[in-house]
């Protein structure tokens, strides 16, 4: 049943229509009259999930004529469904837009160039998409005279200071409501809200064209190993392919170029194939911003594949000391992403630099997928800094072997002045 009561839903009247973002345009026709609010209008990020149907119906109750903003950031999503589901929750606008071209090229491909892994693991997925998704965001509230709704904030008051942003979560009347997803999922069915979390798939699932990502639920218990192969029923690496898939990658400034063998779209080609192959999984406990863990269940194929690729090329095609100052950058920039600080000076600087790293970075690489594993294979770059004559062990190259007598002297003499000093302390 819908979430207003049938006189409300004879009162409303609701517009839907897609916002342009290139020649694919469709109007969509007014359906249903609107409902008189007391509150104003917002503008609420909506996936269609649990958490934001649960809040757009919320909202209304508080007296909020809604507006729902659906950003294609690549997901497997039925938008149409989701589309013909808000006006029955009692909204008043709906806005579709598709960013997946701008995801990839103004926010992943940065990400590829930095290498960029929160605590040694998380390519951040989940995290590049919001300030992807939220830039489109502040622009309708600004347009339509609404409050904004939103998961990421800083991003909005970054791009449009003087916006009002309404937190559900961090309202007490909001959250002395709803303590937990239970509580959620019982509000669902006292409004007949349809949702994807189920008994048989109790968790919490977010994707975009880089990442999968599951979190509440079962992935709640650190102690459920099953948990990260339970998820969709995935059979795991055991029955990946028994033949491994060969690709040829290549970069130009950091960035993928090409890869062989395809006429697709790049990115989901690697996520195609990478996934074949159960690369990119993995089952993490990551801290916080807010000091808390929190377990997380990821599947980044693409990412994974071009992580590994991008990373061997700096390392023929990058100065050592020019390496080792942007692997600094790059966890810099990583907790920026992290933290929601995407639009910040500190991250504009920190890219700003890393993109002028990427200079040298162009190179062919040979990879191999199997059983959820990245081989390198070869390589190939104009731009290599590796000479084979002068690391050989068969030839006498350049370097003369004497020269490292001095270089040796120089670097122990501070380790000889030390371990001096040390055994003179000892012995008193």
């Amino acid at each position: 049943s819908p979430a207003l009561s049938p006189a409300a839903s004879a009162r409303a009247r609701v517009v839907h229509c897609t916002l342009k973002t290139d020649s694919r345009r469709r109007e969509l026709a007014p359906l249903i009259p609107d409902v008189m609010s007391s509150n104003g209008s917002v503008v609420l990020a909506y996936s269609g999930g649990l958490h934001t149907s649960c809040i757009l119906v919320w909202l209304k109750e508080q007296g909020y004529d809604v507006t729902a903003y659906l950003a294609n950031t690549g997901q497997k999503e039925d938008f149409e469904e989701a589309r013909k589901k808000a006006p029955k929750l009692g909204i008043k606008k709906v806005f579709t837009e598709g960013v997946s071209r701008e995801f990839v090229e103004e926010f992943i491909w940065p990400a590829t160039q930095s290498s960029s892994l929160y605590e040694d693991s998380y390519l951040l997925g989940t995290s590049l998409t919001r300030p992807c998704t939220a830039r489109k965001q502040v622009e309708i509230p600004q347009r339509e005279g609404a409050k904004l709704c939103v998961w990421f904030e800083l991003t909005c008051y970054s791009l449009a200071p003087r916006i009002k942003v309404i937190a559900p979560w961090r309202m007490p009347e909001f959250y002395n409501q709803f303590k937990g997803c239970s509580d959620l999922t019982e509000y669902t069915k006292q409004h007949g809200i349809p949702i994807p979390v189920t008994p048989k798939n109790p968790w919490n699932m977010d994707e975009n064209l880089m990442h999968i990502s599951y979190e509440a639920g079962i992935p709640e218990d650190p102690q459920e190993p099953s948990a990260s192969r339970s998820l969709q029923e995935d059979p795991g690496p055991a029955k990946a392919p028994n033949t491994p898939d060969i690709l040829e990658i290549e970069f130009k400034k950091g960035v993928l170029l090409k890869v062989t063998n395809t006429s697709l779209a790049l990115f989901m080609y690697l996520n195609e194939v990478t996934g074949k192959h159960c690369v990119g999984r993995i089952d993490i406990v990551e801290n916080c911003f807010i000091g808390m863990k929190s377990r997380g269940i990821y599947e980044t194929p693409a990412g994974t594949i071009l992580y590994h690729a991008h990373l061997d090329t700096e390392t023929f095609t990058m100065d050592w000391e020019v390496r080792k100052i942007k692997q600094g950058l790059g966890l810099k920039c990583a907790e920026l992403v992290y933290t929601g600080f995407w639009h910040s000076p500190e991250c504009e600087f920190v890219c700003h630099f890393i993109a002028k790293s990427q200079e040298r970075v162009e190179r062919k690489v040979q990879v191999s997928l199997f059983k959820d594993q990245v081989y390198i294979l070869g390589w190939e770059s104009p731009r290599s800094l590796y000479k084979e004559e002068l690391v050989s062990m068969n030839v006498h190259g350049d370097y003369e072997l004497i020269d490292a007598t001095g270089f040796i002297n120089i670097n122990s003499l501070r380790l000889k002045e030390y371990h001096h000093l040390q055994s003179k302390v000892t012995a008193k």
